[in-house]
């Protein structure tokens, strides 16, 4: 009997289970290893917040989709790795064997230069604490009408949340200062066309724009120039940073410490591993963090399992030289990229909520 171990319920894990509940393999047991058995959809988070969907609406139950596939689910988190030893460490305590393994749980972010703000600190991973702290953000910002609101990250999750926030408060009525604190080189977007829209919006929302690095303390946050920006709640949507316990798995890590993998998504020093979305570094071809990577490697992921058992050959994940991206302004509005490509308009949000209802039906009707 072959062991196939899932760690992680992320989005190129989505198509495993989905090709696993088409198909049956003989002599294989399947488990899934998920702190929860809901995934939110990360690209749904911003119209959330804005107002335009419920929480239920930006979320997969898995259970359906393990059953279908016949997978066990196990809940929990792992907390190591001895890729020598193919096992899989909890924090309940135990241990799982695997003879084939799967990673696919995302980055983590990284808040350490932010981490003297204490309870003012809200990072937008895991998902699950942010859904359940936002609300109480909402309340105490209705009952202050000084609120103070910083988020920091100048990518497209950063102003995604930004722009989000603004339209949360505008929307309830909170009279509140919205900030976005990002690096001296101001937006990380791609595209000086794209820079441009949505610095625009930024400025519409009524958003006060610091390009400076910022440091946490205690009342809020301290930046390079030396001023201090108070804040009541500081929203991180910092860089990424590997899972801390790759360090001891004894898989070949990268120079930032992610799973070293080829093209195949299979690990460079253990071939029983595979790893695909943020946790993982292509050694052969320069593949930028982002969901849209995760969701097209998930059918080779789950080729390539698949074919392991097999015997088979497997199949390269070849990324597109070009990758569409929509960043939500706050209202039903939206601003899209592909290269050096950009537009704007409310039909494009529409097109972006389109996109983001068929994934989450793709994966829910089972």
């Amino acid at each position: 009997m072959t062991h196939i171990v899932l760690v992680g319920g992320g989005h190129a894990h989505l198509s495993v289970l989905q090709a696993l509940s088409q198909r049956h393999l003989d002599d294989v047991f399947v488990t899934l290893i998920t702190p929860d058995r809901y995934l939110s959809y990360s690209g749904m988070v911003p119209g959330w917040m804005a107002g335009h969907y419920l929480k239920e609406q930006c979320r997969i139950d898995l259970k359906p989709l393990v059953s279908a596939a016949n997978v066990n689910m196990v809940i929990g988190r792992v907390v190591g790795i001895n890729a020598d030893r193919c096992c899989v460490a909890l924090t309940e305590g135990y241990h799982i064997e695997y003879d084939l393994l799967s990673l696919d749980t995302g980055s983590e972010i990284d808040t350490s230069w932010l981490e003297m703000a204490g309870s003012k600190l809200l990072p937008i991973k895991p998902l699950d604490h942010f859904f359940n702290t936002w609300p109480t953000i909402m309340a105490d910002a209705l009952r202050n009408p000084d609120y103070r609101l910083v988020v920091v990250g100048g990518g497209a999750a950063g102003i995604e949340l930004t722009l989000a926030a603004a339209h949360a408060f505008k929307s309830a009525g909170i009279v509140s200062n919205v900030a976005l604190v990002t690096s001296s080189s101001g937006l990380a977007v791609q595209g000086q066309k794209t820079r441009q829209r949505l610095l625009r919006q930024l400025i519409k929302a009524g958003v006060t724009l610091h390009q400076h690095k910022a440091v946490g303390r205690e009342d809020g946050l301290m930046l390079s120039d030396g001023s201090v920006l108070s804040a009541d709640c500081v929203l991180a949507a910092t860089g990424a940073r590997a899972p801390y316990w790759l360090k001891l798995s004894h898989l070949d890590l990268d120079e930032n410490g992610y799973v070293a993998v080829n093209q195949y998504h299979q690990s460079l020093s253990h071939h029983n591993v595979f790893a695909a979305g943020d946790v993982c570094s292509r050694q052969d071809v320069k593949l930028a963090r982002s969901g849209v990577h995760a969701v097209h490697a998930g059918p080779v992921l789950a080729h390539n399992l698949i074919a392991m058992i097999k015997s088979k050959p497997l199949k390269p994940y070849r990324p597109r030289k070009k990758s569409l991206y929509i960043l939500a302004c706050g209202a039903r509005y939206a601003v899209a990229t592909w290269g050096s490509w950009s537009l704007e308009g409310s039909w494009v949000w529409y097109c972006k909520n389109w996109i983001d209802r068929r994934f989450i039906r793709r994966f829910s009707e089972f």
